[in-house]
């Protein structure tokens, strides 16, 4: 803030800004806006009593853009004074302002208006480079500088926290006990280092008393990381705007049920981060069990009166998401209103739907069942080579994290279904294979002459074409209510078609019965018909459920740059009003006048992402001016997995699968998940070392 008398302003009233040099306007930039202590004398009088209004120099604090003349000792707008174009309120650039009493008023009126707007992001890039210049910038890196050295005994435990507790952490290696012969990754990793570090030689060599390589000292290290980790991720939410909330409910390979839990937020560095923050132990898999360990978790992590910053939720699958009164999320939702239940992309639409009939035990034996076929061939290659002779058509590749099919296994099954009978019979009649391998060839051949497995065979290949179409639908960037509405419908109809059509799916199985003359079948026609109505009914509930917020898709549509010049032709207003009733914490005037002047400057159509626009606006400093559209920047990145966002970063939950197959049988599963997730973290927060005396 400057202490000036004003002079800045009285000589720009007499020579005005345009007329001057680059070098002038950029000092006068540099300069920035005279803010002095000006003297005003209002009468007043409320309710009989006369007094003087005067102004406050804590105005300046306020409005950065205020500036003060002495002179004539009034207020004026800096941006709007410099760059005077036609429509600028005068009493802002002329004549001044006085009025003590509206003041308020017309500060936020002035500062809603577009013409401001647009003085502010002249004065903001004037000198720089330009708005597509910033925009296309790939690479924002910063310099950190070497930490200083420490004294022995911080620089010894450095050591053994990078080697052991850091290294076995990332990769993801047990620490095994010590002994003679095999003194395990920990104590070898050590040992190494040793040889490489003087000062750690000799520590181990000497001491004779902490030598920092015993369990007990491996599991407070651990402890106290996963401390420091989690107290740094809780302030990180804290301190955002806005967060969201993912969860899976997973087993690991000793198949205890627990509950993975990773936050999303924007960091004080205004980057987008994903961060695992536990495992919670769950007694079941129960909707009751689940939503009561979250909310126990979200206490401590949000504030009491803080509610409303937790703006979305999503659950990678987990079957007992489901119900618009039972289910997690809507349990979540009765204590946090502002958190809707956004569907998670980091699955394909037919894994999802897949889990949502799960809880049906026939149609997940089924699903084994389907898995066995990939497995067979993944363990054999002269299997592999017969079913390219027979066959000519791979199986897709399954997954041991997740279903181990999707609709391409369903597909090639139900299509080569013939033909894998005649490969499997190859193998058994052709005496060139093992014991084990003929015995479960027959095994598979019978699955495929079962008249259930054929039943849901035919089903799911019916059903899963529609999934995989509704998937690919929502993943355009052009979209709107109207055409969301649409695509739902359009599966909704087809699931129903489906659904009324059961006894044909049974006829058409039938026919194919026949032509393997089918002998194994473990329940009825009725029954039959009864699963498959169950199965359609889950699936369309389970799909109203999981879509019934859609309007975040809707408000991305209003940042993509992509659509600028057909907003630009014609203002998105369906859209905005979406938005709003999504929400309703937004400005509706303001952000239309400032996505108004989004969509008119050609420069910020090179915007590739919300999280681009958002940056730029960040780095700049434009986020007093566009303050609404950084909010709904700020909800769009924040919320999993919307359109908007190209630097598409859901990727913990994956890695969570990853490490649970690899599970190690130690007692500090939390502490070497963090450490194996959030290596970056780890390396940020322990390469700090205070110097020596500190």
């Amino acid at each position: 803030m400057m202490e000036g008398c004003g002079e800045t302003i009285r000589f720009l009233l007499q020579n005005p800004f345009e007329r001057r040099t680059l070098v002038e306007k950029l000092q006068i930039k540099h300069r920035g806006p005279d803010q002095p202590n000006i003297k005003i004398s209002q009468p007043a009088s409320k309710k009989g009593k006369v007094y003087t209004r005067g102004f406050s120099i804590n105005w300046y604090h306020r409005k950065a853009w205020l500036a003060g003349c002495s002179h004539v000792n009034a207020l004026y707008c800096f941006p709007c004074l410099l760059f005077k174009t036609t429509g600028t309120d005068t009493a802002w650039t002329d004549t001044g302002v006085r009025d003590m009493k509206h003041l308020s008023e017309m500060i936020k009126k002035h500062e809603s208006t577009r013409t401001h707007m647009e003085n502010t992001v002249k004065l903001t890039m004037l000198g720089r480079a330009s708005i597509a210049t910033q925009l296309d910038e790939n690479h924002r890196l910063g310099v950190r500088k070497h930490n200083e050295e420490v004294d022995r005994n911080r620089h010894v435990l450095s050591k053994i926290i990078d080697c052991s507790i850091k290294f076995c952490g990332a990769f993801e290696l047990a620490f095994e006990p010590e002994s003679s012969d095999d003194p395990g990754v920990f104590r070898g990793l050590v040992d190494l280092d040793a040889t490489l570090d003087t000062v750690l030689e000799e520590h181990l060599k000497t001491s004779t008393g902490f030598k920092g390589s015993s369990k007990n000292v491996q599991n407070e290290l651990l402890d106290c990381m996963l401390s420091v980790l989690k107290t740094h991720i809780i302030e990180e939410v804290k301190s955002a705007d806005c967060f969201a909330l993912q969860a899976d409910e997973t087993t690991d390979i000793s198949t205890r049920c627990q509950l993975a839990l990773v936050l999303r937020y924007i960091d004080t560095c205004h980057n987008i981060q994903e961060r695992f923050f536990e495992f919670i132990p769950l007694e079941n898999a129960a909707a009751d069990t689940i939503s009561t360990a979250l909310l126990e978790r979200l206490s401590i992590i949000i504030p009491p009166g803080q509610e409303s910053r937790l703006i979305a939720q999503a659950y990678d699958g987990a079957p007992v998401m489901r119900g618009s009164t039972g289910g997690v999320q809507q349990k979540v939702k009765d204590v946090y209103a502002g958190a809707h239940y956004v569907h998670c992309y980091a699955h394909q639409l037919n894994l999802i739907m897949q889990q949502a009939t799960s809880h049906i035990p026939r149609v997940r034996v089924f699903f084994s069942d389907l898995g066995g076929f990939a497995a067979f061939f993944s363990r054999s290659f002269k299997g592999t080579t017969v079913l390219d002779q027979i066959v000519a058509h791979r199986l897709p590749e399954t997954s041991a994290s997740r279903w181990n099919f999707d609709s391409h296994a369903v597909n090639t099954v139900f299509d080569h279904k013939d033909d894998l009978i005649q490969c499997f019979q190859w193998i058994r009649d052709s005496g060139g294979f093992d014991p084990v391998t003929v015995r479960e060839a027959g095994a598979l051949v019978r699955t495929l002459e079962e008249e259930d497995f054929c039943f849901l065979l035919a089903l799911f290949h019916n059903i899963l074409p529609h999934v995989d179409m509704l998937f690919n639908q929502l993943q355009k960037r052009n979209i709107d209510s109207v055409y969301i509405t649409g695509v739902i419908q359009t599966f909704t109809n087809s699931m129903q078609k489906i659904r009324d059509s059961i006894p044909s799916v049974k006829e058409e199985n039938d026919a194919s019965a026949q032509q393997h003359s089918t002998k194994w079948r473990t329940f009825g026609q009725a029954e039959q018909q009864q699963l498959a109505l169950e199965v359609c009914d889950t699936i369309l509930s389970h799909a109203k459920e999981r879509f019934s917020f859609t309007n975040h898709l809707i408000s991305a549509t209003l940042l993509h740059g992509d659509l600028f010049v057909q907003h630009t032709a014609q203002f998105p207003d369906a859209a905005l009003q979406t938005t709003l009733e999504a929400y309703p914490m937004l400005n509706k005037a303001k952000l239309k006048t400032e996505l108004s002047l989004i969509y008119d400057h050609d420069e910020f159509k090179a915007c590739t992402g919300a999280l681009t626009l958002f940056q730029f606006f960040m780095e700049n400093n434009l986020q007093g001016t566009f303050t609404e559209t950084v909010n709904l920047l700020k909800i769009l990145i924040t919320t999993p997995m919307t359109t908007a966002e190209s630097e598409r970063c859901f990727s913990t939950l994956k890695r969570i699968k990853t490490f649970l197959r690899n599970t190690m049988t130690q007692d500090r599963l939390n502490a070497l998940a963090m450490l194996s997730m959030e290596k970056k973290l780890t390396t940020r927060l322990f390469n700090y070392t205070p110097p020596l005396g500190q």
